[in-house]
């Protein structure tokens, strides 16, 4: 059986690291296969040490699947190099996958989020990491506009690191639901989950926001691994 790696970045939070398990868990409960976490940065296992456990347990073959929703540095050049230097350190063939994304599956799960947590009159703010790049930004505006589309809501684009932040936002609405494009717990989203009680102040907005994906995404993360397989097959 081909084995299933998700690759993650790595984070500086403490709780990043079992949420990624979380997923990863159920991705290979659905899959029905061995199924194991590596990082590119900053946790452990990285991916080469993942790729050797598992030369060594006998697996000649593992489809990776990145947790990226955008084309940005990291899905374009950190993964691909990851793999390739993972491929050669144990001798497995490793078959890297397309990532997240924001296509319609990612959207139809934020959408769920949105209506099962979101009160009845907030606008909502997609909340992303966000990059410089200026296609990985517009594939997320575009993803807005799907969440939109399917909740009837109007959806904010905003980001951790450019264009418009949550309280940019918060300012002209008297109700914000904040719905995090992250798979877990990270510094990054702790940004605007720390300060909301001092944007709701300073804004006189109500804010709400909803958990990170995590298990949510374990049906996207099984479908890039068969796809991958019977491409390969």
């Amino acid at each position: 059986m081909v084995a299933l790696i998700v690759l993650a970045h790595g984070s500086r939070h403490h709780a990043a690291p079992r949420g990624v398990d979380k997923l990863t868990a159920a991705a290979g409960a659905l899959l029905g296969v061995e199924a194991r976490t590596g990082y590119l940065d900053l946790n452990e296992p990285l991916l080469a040490d993942v790729a050797f456990e598992l030369a060594e347990a006998g697996h000649e073959r593992a489809i990776v699947v990145p947790l990226l929703f955008t084309r940005a540095f990291h899905a374009k050049v950190d993964a691909p190099a990851a793999v390739a230097e993972a491929a050669a350190l144990s001798g497995m063939h490793l078959e890297l996958t397309s990532g997240l994304g924001t296509s319609s599956d990612i959207a139809a799960i934020l959408a769920q989020r949105v209506i099962a947590d979101a009160p009845p009159a907030a606008e909502v703010a997609l909340y992303s990491v966000g990059t410089s790049q200026a296609r990985p930004n517009s594939s997320v505006a575009a993803l807005a506009e799907q969440v939109a589309e399917l909740t009837g809501r109007r959806v904010h684009t905003t980001a951790a690191t450019c264009g418009k932040s949550v309280q940019d936002v918060a300012v002209d609405c008297a109700d914000l639901h904040v719905l995090p494009l992250f798979v877990t717990e990270g510094l990054l989203l702790d940004k605007v989950t720390k300060a909301m009680h001092q944007i709701a102040a300073d804004t006189d907005t109500r804010l709400t926001v909803s958990a990170p994906l995590e298990t949510a995404l374990a049906d996207i993360v099984a479908a890039r691994y068969r796809t991958s397989v019977y491409v390969a097959a």
